[in-house]
């Protein structure tokens, strides 16, 4: 396996480091250890864990297993400990979609990563399953993914990599599936009587763990996190305020219980949106404390031609941290154009203040261009606050120069290998992405 240092001069390319805390480039963090870096300030309302020192399962089990890759129909034939891999990658689509999308990516995961991946591709939330609302189709895929993890008992790291929606269902996922220790004994219902009996059979150190494994990296492609109110954030209205101030209400109609999420109007007033609420540590989940257990965490956002999702919620950006984007790719990774490293900002946490109350209480029943701005830019900077006590890798990718640039919410996941095979160079980048992580974790348990 490659070592960090053999990837590192493959890519030809550094990250450059996100000055936020306005300190020069000597007082960021060290680039080596930015992929695992959480919030430390005192202030934080937050308990991250790092998730980095998670014991080894089964230890006489084989280091070496063969590349496995399935799909969700076929749970049932894993299990052959000898021969099984260490590391779970679970690939998730977005809205209104199915395991198809993956067909390109999934094959040349496998051929990349080799012998310790099993790749498995979800299917717990196909087609309008997906209009069922984050939270629930984030339940089905926690319990789909510990069904996977129970019948392979090889398995000791986790990795999701995550298209559209599909980032949000994840993230909701991890939250189900978070563990501080080794059993977090108020997980509901058959969850937690499935993670008792996985649980009892293994034997953990310290650690945060998600369904019983070392997190390693949480990656996602174009997801809205920031969802898609405000301006341009849906970019295929073209940002005309009739059409943005249209979309809302009528959102529920065509997607459910997930358009109203998406657009912040779901819950009573004096509730925050699920997606203000998944940027914390709250009733609902540990959400921020989930997504804090990996050591890298990494977001791709297209930079323009993204009909579906903006460049400032998939990349979890202000307005005004958007810069003009390079128009060259990086070597040997064609259409993507810069890599930027963004350590933890301490805040004390996202709040939802009476102001943001009045503001969603006006946007639900009497929306206008003034009373939808408003709130919309009171949430969107109270998600970006909370997500931004973890350290993020900021990829962009822009398609400007493709033949079919209008696809690139579909060319960033290669969704049809003939149509979208733009974005082979994204696949390339997400691949040698997780080897770097795969070859630092190796590394780690040999010291």
């Amino acid at each position: 396996m490659a070592t960090p240092s053999m990837i590192h001069a493959r890519c030809a390319y550094s990250p450059r480091i996100c000055n936020r805390n306005n300190k020069s480039p000597s007082q960021q963090a060290p680039l080596a250890s930015s992929c695992s870096s959480s919030s430390s300030a005192s202030n934080s309302s937050f308990s991250l864990s790092s998730g980095t020192n998670i014991g080894q399962r089964h230890q006489g089990l084989s280091a070496h297993a063969m590349s496995t890759v399935t799909h969700g129909n076929s749970i049932s034939s894993i299990g052959n400990l000898k021969n099984d891999p260490d590391h779970l990658l679970v690939l998730v689509h977005g809205i209104l979609a199915s395991t198809a999308d993956w067909t390109y990516a999934e094959a040349e995961l496998k051929r990349r990563l080799g012998k310790n991946y099993l790749i498995y591709v979800s299917s717990s939330n196909t087609y309008t399953k997906t209009f069922t609302g984050i939270d629930g189709a984030g339940k089905r895929l926690a319990d789909e993914v510990l069904q996977v993890v129970k019948k392979t008992r090889s398995l000791k790291r986790i990795s999701f990599l995550s298209h559209s929606l599909g980032g949000l269902f994840a993230r909701y996922a991890i939250a189900v599936l978070y563990s501080p220790d080794t059993y977090s004994r108020d997980q509901p219902g058959d969850l937690a009587n499935n993670m008792t009996e996985y649980l009892q059979e293994t034997n953990f150190s310290k650690g945060g763990l998600i369904a019983g494994l070392e997190p390693i990296n949480f990656i996602t492609l174009a997801t809205p996190h920031l969802g898609v109110r405000g301006k341009k954030q849906l970019p295929f209205l073209l940002g005309v305020p009739i059409l943005e101030k249209l979309a809302a209400p009528i959102a529920p109609f065509f997607v459910g219980q997930t358009g109203s999420q998406l657009f912040l109007t779901d819950g009573k007033p004096d509730k925050p949106p699920l997606l203000l609420r998944m940027a914390s540590d709250c009733d609902d989940g540990k959400f921020l404390s989930a997504l804090g257990t990996f050591r890298c965490r990494i977001i791709y956002a297209n930079v323009s031609y993204d009909h579906m999702v903006g460049w400032r919620t998939s990349s979890i950006r202000r307005e005004t941290e958007l810069s003009k984007p390079p128009r060259q790719s990086l070597d040997g990774y064609k259409h993507v154009v810069d890599v930027e490293y963004c350590p933890p900002v301490p805040s004390d946490g996202p709040k939802f203040s009476p102001k943001a109350v009045q503001a969603k209480e006006a946007a639900q029943n009497a929306p206008n261009t003034q009373s939808t701005v408003e709130y919309h830019e009171i949430v969107e900077e109270e998600m970006i606050r909370g997500l931004q006590l973890l350290g993020w890798k900021k990829v962009d990718v822009s398609f400007h120069s493709a033949f079919w640039p209008f696809f690139a919410h579909n060319n960033i996941h290669v969704k049809n290998e003939w149509f979208h095979n733009a974005g082979v160079g994204v696949i390339a980048h997400v691949a040698d992405s997780l080897k770097q992580q795969e070859a630092s974790s190796v590394l780690s348990a040999s010291l």
